[in-house]
């Protein structure tokens, strides 16, 4: 699940079948970096993967894999999921019903966010937070 590079990166690569299962890796991945990120940066990183791989289960039927990475300025989450369609705005459902805060939120809480499609098929997301 982790590897820590000569060059300093370090990667986790799993495939999640729930947004749990991801935190859980999300929390372990934060705690073995050194130095480790602000409380704040460490909640946003948390929030951005249970988002994304909320997202893909939800929209895309599953998350073909998730990457978390970090070299000494950035933290990394990229998410493959088998459906190719981007990303939609909605407007948000106030009753809790349908959602439509997600997308927004990841806006806000990644310094930048890329949506990719994939050459075998599906798209990948991913989203940057400065360390």
């Amino acid at each position: 699940m982790s590897d820590t590079q000569p060059n300093g990166h370090v990667e986790w690569a799993l495939r999640p079948e729930l947004p749990a299962e991801a935190r859980e890796a999300a929390h372990g991945f934060l705690a073995g970096l050194s130095p480790e990120p602000s409380e704040h940066t460490s909640q946003n990183l948390v929030l951005l993967v249970s988002e994304l791989v909320t997202n893909a289960i939800r929209h895309a039927g599953e998350v073909t894999s998730l990457h978390l990475r970090a070299d000494r300025r950035s933290l990394q989450i990229v998410v493959h999921d088998p459906s190719p369609a981007p990303p939609q705005d909605r407007t948000p459902d106030l009753t809790g019903r349908t959602g439509g805060f997600g997308w927004p939120m990841i806006l806000r809480l990644a310094e930048k966010v890329t949506v990719l499609p994939r050459p075998e098929g599906g798209k990948t997301i991913r989203a940057v937070l400065t360390r």
